[in-house]
């Protein structure tokens, strides 16, 4: 069976690369989605040449045409998101609710920015010294290197992209290699909606060539990445020290504190969605769930039931809960840290088998330990279906437990009091805070970001967006 072939997007055009990758669907190994060129180190630099030779005219462009081409592909996202959720689907492992909800999603992000892209905003100031004026402005940094990860292939690349081509910059854009798909499709919607050629250029390819050249490259003023601590902390290491600026989003071991006068359904709810949904393959993922003795027996029990019920399978499929792991590399972890944690001492409470499908791909059941804080699947990001539950004496333990971490992306809490409310949202040393609900699950017009090791650089999203694609200029004027 031959397979569609799509190239990478250079310079205003359509070009092949060095190699040819096949896109594998997780649901249905038998039933991939296409062949997509992978590019090499030649193939980045030419898309970052004209990255640059295209950065002068489009900064200085009207604002209503970047609002115009943003709100264009917005609303073709909007208009196709069914046909782009079965694909993204298909190629990622989200169930299709999921995965059309996530396309609304990159809709919504590119239409706020068109709005964004009108109205940047600046001050007039009178200066200490009379008869001198202070005008203060946002200019675009330069040409952005755009590294995103699989786990949301379009709705990452959109709150990545849409900001950065409304404030002026020019972009050159890498996809993660197991998702080239949904990054294709958004390429040739800004294509059709008449962006300028070299003002956006997608890379498909390998972090070793395509994601080092743009790390590397001395005329990539920003680099925006989102993936693992490891890598992210290269990235750091390497453009700082040519001076680039950075803005990374590195994951996260996110707590979910149950209090003994929690809503024990409401409680079970935030837990299965924010640790399981998306197959648990999600930095905001709750994959630690921290429970006040008091209602600590009957929230176990309570997960246990819920998890049964869940149906796993193929994420196309009506009526499927929990799609595949996203490939054989990522389901080769998961088993490990579920080998790790039966060896360290962990109580497996449910799950941790591999489960057969009438289609061949990597379904793995929803797990559940019962894990003392210090090991390491309390610990470390498994990025699956994989959960702990630990028990907390009182308020302030669970908020000590909660803390406990080198991470600091979001953390939830279940419970009836404002007191504990207040407090933990004050408390908890973490980017986001959410009260009686899933930790996984933010909006696209606030920002997004953690603390420690979990994010570095201006938050991404909404307004905020403008702290990390925008440099600030003051300019004095003597008064004539």
């Amino acid at each position: 069976m031959s397979l569609p072939v799509y190239r990478n997007y250079i310079n205003g055009r359509w070009v092949n690369g060095s190699t040819m990758g096949v896109n594998e669907n997780p649901s249905d190994l038998d039933n991939p989605v296409g062949e997509y060129v992978r590019g090499s180190v030649s193939d980045t630099t030419e898309a970052i040449e004209a990255a640059t030779a295209a950065f002068n005219d489009w900064s200085e462009s009207s604002v209503q045409r970047r609002a115009d081409i943003l709100d264009a592909v917005g609303q073709e996202l909007q208009a196709r998101k069914e046909e782009i959720g079965l694909l993204l689907a298909r190629e990622e492992g989200k169930t299709l609710p999921e995965a059309i909800g996530e396309v609304t999603r990159a809709a919504q992000i590119f239409r706020f920015f068109a709005a964004e892209a009108v109205r940047i905003g600046g001050e007039h100031l009178a200066s200490i010294r009379a008869g001198v004026e202070v005008d203060i402005t946002r200019e675009p940094v330069g040409v952005v290197g755009i590294i995103a990860p699989w786990n949301f292939p379009i709705a990452i690349p959109a709150w990545k992209i849409a900001p950065a081509l409304a404030y002026g910059n020019t972009v050159v854009f890498k996809p993660a290699e197991l998702v080239p798909g949904c990054a294709w499709v958004l390429a040739d919607m800004l294509h059709r909606a008449g962006i300028p050629a070299g003002v956006f250029n997608m890379v498909m390819g390998s972090g070793r060539l395509v994601g080092n050249t743009i790390v590397q490259h001395p005329q990539v003023n920003a680099i925006s990445f989102t993936g693992s601590v490891g890598v992210g902390k290269q990235i750091l290491d390497v453009a700082a020290k040519r001076g680039a600026k950075v803005q990374l989003e590195m994951g996260g071991k996110n707590p979910l504190v149950v209090m003994a006068d929690a809503d024990l359904d409401v409680a079970v709810n935030a837990a299965v969605n924010g640790a399981y949904f998306s197959t648990g393959q999600r930095c905001t993922a709750s994959s630690r769930l921290i429970v006040e003795k008091g209602i600590y027996d009957r929230f176990v029990q309570a997960m246990q039931t819920r998890l049964s019920k869940l149906t796993i399978g193929n994420a196309i499929q009506q009526g499927v809960d929990i799609g595949p792991v996203v490939d054989a590399k990522q389901l080769e972890t998961d088993l490990g840290y579920i080998q790790l944690a039966k060896q360290e001492g962990a109580s497996l409470l449910f799950g941790g088998e591999l489960l057969s499908q009438p289609t061949r791909g990597h379904f793995l059941q929803p797990t559940l330990f019962e894990a003392s804080p210090h090991l390491r699947i309390s610990r470390e990001e498994v990025f699956g279906p994989v959960a702990v539950v630990q028990a907390a004496d009182s308020f302030e333990h669970a908020l000590q437990l909660a803390n406990d971490t080198e991470f600091g992306l979001c953390a939830g809490i279940c419970t009836q009091s404002l007191k504990y409310a207040t407090r933990f949202k004050r408390k908890a040393a973490v980017g986001m805070v959410m009260v009686n609900l899933p930790t996984a699950g933010v909006d696209y017009h606030v920002p997004f970001g953690g603390r420690k090791g979990s994010s570095y650089g201006p938050r991404e999203q909404g307004r905020y967006a403008a702290e990390f694609y925008t440099t600030v200029k003051t300019a004095y004027t003597a008064a004539g």
